[in-house]
């Protein structure tokens, strides 16, 4: 592992998808809300995606200086987007949400894991 990220694009790109997906958890705009319906998500813990989210873009921007961090951050949202791709098989909640949504973060988390904290 190198002594910073490289390239620290997607880390940052990744840290602002995260930052703002917390700020949509605050009070979920609809999209996020049928997301969470969808994979019958108890309603009284919808509050633990804010500072979930939060942490991991904080995590990611302190991991550009801190690369280790960074990596496990990377980690945890590969691991956070296959337990929601999970939930998602699950119930059988086959569109937007799991196609576009889910699926498309894993594969960037997996991508900023990879390209810029292991090759």
């Amino acid at each position: 592992m190198s002594s910073l990220p490289d390239p620290v694009w997607p880390v940052i790109v990744l840290a602002i998808a995260s930052f703002f997906d917390g700020l949509l958890c605050i009070r979920p705009v609809a999209f996020i809300a049928r997301c969470l319906e969808g994979v019958n998500f108890p309603r009284r813990w919808w509050w633990v995606f804010t500072p979930i989210k939060l942490a991991a873009a904080a995590g990611l921007i302190i991991g550009i200086w801190l690369p280790y961090l960074g990596a496990v951050t990377s980690a945890a949202l590969v691991l956070y987007f296959v337990i929601a791709i999970t939930m998602h098989l699950r119930e059988r909640d086959f569109g937007r949400n799991l196609f576009l949504n889910a699926t498309g973060m894993l594969i960037f988390s997996t991508f900023t894991l990879v390209y810029s904290f292991i090759l």
